[in-house]
């Protein structure tokens, strides 16, 4: 299969902390506009056993969280 789109690494958010971080590509960050501080809403969605669809809403800094 193809790739697509951009291509980031996850890292451990923090040493103590099993959650992982990633970086926002910069094409995904001026298409929303985002800047420092605002959210990102994550919903996943089962499509398949070994396939799901991921669903991110940018919610700007002072808007609901």
């Amino acid at each position: 299969m193809a790739e697509m789109g951009d291509k980031t690494t996850l890292h451990a958010a923090t040493s103590k902390s099993k959650s992982l971080r990633t970086t926002v590509p910069i094409t995904v960050a001026r298409q929303f506009k985002l800047e420092e501080g605002d959210a990102l809403r994550w919903e996943l969605k089962a499509k398949k056993k070994d396939e799901f669809e991921i669903i991110v809403t940018p919610v700007k800094k002072g808007g609901e969280r």
